[in-house]
């Protein structure tokens, strides 16, 4: 059942926040504004920068000799990225070959869940109803149910065992004949599961730990596994020489085959017999899980997952500095460098880049409106706040301060934006301007002459088309 808490607030403590909400206000609306205006510029000059950059590439036809000619030149190119560097998880014992190794922790856990209800009553006050729920659910870091508000379910929460996420990177990785700074190595994402080798040492360490948390938490042990019986491999017995003579050549064949099979199951089982299945700890492919049942989860059980990075082929557009690479540096100062995964030709990477910078530009735009336009109803909310003493008319007070904060903070960020562009793009907005001057004197002036002409048309058609009178 969930758990509800309910406040209630006083008309003059609604009032005094409302008032203090003003400065929270101004500063949201000059935040929004800002934002407006700096992202036009960022957007203009990412612009100005990729299609420089877009005209000053060169294709590198062979990444693997390294090419005098390039030094300074911004290349495009493809070639296998690698490397010999050997990483490892210190605490785990695991490693390979890979360009970076990540090992993500997850805990299972009880999670609370608020959700609030706010009613006016007459006279000013406010009732707020939260209702807190609560779902077991795999987090990134432990959680504090010490605080959870429904005292059932506090200090619910245990974990078997605590460890950080990690994540290192290759110092060496080669790029055909060039090293790959560690911006770029950064950016290389064909990562696969790390399959789990631990030494049995220290997985019996972490089971035995495992277990004392659980049995802390928990007390008595809950539905202890039963340990598997050992399977015996099956035995197939031999055909005497004596035998085996009189067969066909055809009836050996089969014998064979049959005797090959039968080999072939009986080592899969001895190496079943041989792993070691230990009670806490888990191992399935690049997963090592503490807890009882990895497919029945409980509260406390811990997953982590190891993942590498493999060499893989990638495009490249960036500087040539001597062995390795720098960003691009245009004439507006900003700079550009990037890998992406594949083989790409320069102009698609370049038209991607162009994409997404239009899309971060809508983006930006869309959070500085709102942020516009929650700041004027940070700034005049106070107006509704004062009417609550009826919540009606206060209501509806409020729903047309909502459209009026809407209808100002749109207006407001298109004049920004319209300036930005004035200040960015001065030829282009003034070009806009002027098409938008002609539009406006065509409709309003030459259309008021073409609306007289028909007018006079029209009368004239009238009269030549009335009879003359006798």
């Amino acid at each position: 059942m969930a758990y509800q808490e309910v406040r209630t607030t006083g008309y003059g403590t609604r009032v005094g926040n409302s008032f203090r909400a003003i400065g929270s206000g101004f500063l949201l609306f000059i935040a929004g504004t800002a934002l407006l205006w700096w992202n036009e510029g960022r957007a203009v000059k990412t612009e100005k920068m990729l299609d420089e950059a877009g005209s000053a590439y060169v294709e590198m036809e062979n990444p693997n000799k390294k090419d005098a000619s390039l030094e300074g030149e911004l290349i495009c190119g493809t070639a296998l990225a690698t490397t010999e560097d050997s990483l490892i998880d210190a605490q785990f014992g695991i490693g390979a070959k890979a360009i970076s190794l990540t090992r993500n922790v997850e805990y299972y856990q009880w999670v609370e869940h608020a959700q609030e209800q706010k009613e006016d009553k007459l006279g000013g006050k406010e009732v707020t109803t939260t209702t807190y729920t609560y779902t077991k659910e795999w987090v990134s870091s432990p959680i504090e149910s010490a605080s959870f508000k429904d005292p059932a379910y506090q200090n619910k929460n245990t974990v078997l065992a605590t460890y950080e996420d990690a994540e290192q990177y290759a110092e060496n990785v080669s790029w055909g004949a060039y090293k790959l700074p560690e911006s770029l190595i950064h950016c290389i994402s064909s990562s696969e599961g790390l399959e789990l080798a631990m030494a049995e040492d220290l997985l019996k360490q972490l089971d035995k730990s495992a277990q004392t948390a659980y049995e802390r938490f928990y007390g008595v042990q809950k539905n202890a596994q039963q340990q598997p019986t050992t399977q015996q491999p099956a035995q197939t017995p031999a055909i005497p020489d004596s035998v085996r003579a009189l067969l066909s050549d055809s009836a050996k064949a089969v014998l064979d085959s049959i005797q090959a099979i039968n080999d072939s199951i009986n080592k899969a089982m001895a190496n079943a017999n041989n792993k070691k299945d230990l009670e806490y700890i888990h191992q399935a492919s690049n997963v090592l899980y503490f807890g009882r049942v990895p497919g029945s989860p409980e509260v406390g059980d811990v997953r982590i997952t190891f993942e590498k990075v493999v060499p893989a082929k990638v495009t490249v557009m960036a500087v040539v500095d001597g062995d390795t690479f720098k960003p691009y540096k245009a004439k507006n100062g900003k700079r550009f460098q990037t890998l992406v995964m594949g083989k790409k030709s320069g102009d698609e990477i370049i038209d991607a880049e162009k994409e997404a910078n239009n899309m971060f530009l809508w983006i930006l735009r869309l959070v500085g409106i709102l942020m516009v336009i929650g700041g004027l109803k940070g700034i005049f909310g106070f107006i509704e706040t004062i009417l609550k003493v009826v919540p009606f008319v206060a209501g509806i007070f409020g729903w047309g301060v909502g459209v009026v904060c809407t209808i100002v903070g749109i207006v407001w960020s298109l004049i920004i934006i319209a300036i930005a562009w004035l200040f960015y793009r001065p030829v282009l907005a003034i070009c806009l301007l002027a098409v938008a001057g002609f539009l406006i004197w065509v409709f309003a002036f030459k259309g008021k002459d073409k609306l007289k002409e028909l007018a006079a048309n029209a009368r004239n058609k009238n009269v030549a088309q009335t009879p003359e009178s006798v």
